[in-house]
């Protein structure tokens, strides 16, 4: 693809980090008061992990974000979900989202 959409809308917020989330670029939800834990299988998810330090999670809540795919997803606007591997896939329970461009191990969407 010939156009980038890194960087639009971001916006991050730091949270405290549940002892589930051990690493970044993975899909977070809401786990108690101020924390985030990593999404497992069938969960819907607030926002994503982009940087870990000290206990904490600087999570990544609007903006264009760029994840693994359970398979291609086609543009526009679908509902996004986790499955068990934690890639995102098309979710009957989940977040209305824009598609903007896939391919059969990533997606590129707006949270």
């Amino acid at each position: 693809m010939n156009i980038d959409f890194n960087g639009y809308g971001e916006n991050v917020a730091t949270f405290i980090a549940d002892s589930s989330l051990t690493e970044t670029g993975v899909p977070v939800k809401m786990s108690g008061d101020g924390t985030v834990a990593k999404c497992g299988g069938n969960e819907l998810f607030c926002g994503v992990c982009v940087g870990l330090r000290g206990g904490y999670a600087a999570v990544q809540l609007n903006g264009y974000v760029r994840l693994p795919a359970g398979a291609k997803i086609e543009p526009g606007f679908k509902k996004l979900g986790v499955n068990s591997d934690g890639k995102i896939v098309v979710n009957t329970p989940g977040r209305e989202l824009l598609v903007l461009d896939s391919t059969a191990t990533e997606v590129g969407f707006i949270l």
